[in-house]
């Protein structure tokens, strides 16, 4: 089978009962995702950090491909969640890197007044394939060393 792109069980998580993402129509975008566990998002502080929640998954693509973590448009109404960088960058490289095999997570901030309890199996945000394009002297030849957040240096 030729492989292009798609959804695995990141290592360690395999028994744990994870769903592959799926789209809920022909004509969706967006790859539903679900929590791998339950998950408590505090009411937001200042000065807090986010709130990663588990997805239990790893994604490949193509290396002119990324993927997008964005949040449900339900998900600031409804749950008072915003993910903390807005939109999440997946790179086909971080796909099994050494640091967490490429296990992508979801950063959220709960502004709610109160803590948002996510139960295993809610979905939680989704994921959307995109092509990337280079500038014509685009001379990048740097390689991952690790996992989240590693190219933020």
């Amino acid at each position: 089978m030729n492989r292009t792109r798609g959804f695995e069980v990141a290592k360690g998580w395999e028994d744990k009962g994870i769903n592959l993402p799926i789209r809920k129509t022909k004509h969706s975008a967006g790859y539903d995702v679900e929590a791998a566990e339950d998950t408590i998002i505090p009411a937001f502080k200042p000065g807090q950090k986010p709130t990663l929640i588990k997805t239990g998954l790893k994604a490949y693509c193509p290396t002119d491909e990324f993927y997008m973590l964005c949040n449900r448009s339900s998900n600031p109404g409804k749950k008072g969640l915003v993910m903390a960088n807005s939109v999440g960058i997946i790179d086909s490289d971080y796909y099994g890197n050494p640091d967490n095999d490429g296990h992508f997570m979801y950063a959220y901030y709960n502004f709610f007044d109160h803590d948002v309890e996510i139960k295993k199996g809610d979905v939680i945000g989704q994921v959307i394939f995109l092509k990337y394009f280079t500038v014509d002297n685009d001379c990048a030849q740097g390689q991952r060393m690790g996992g989240f957040g590693s190219t933020n240096k």
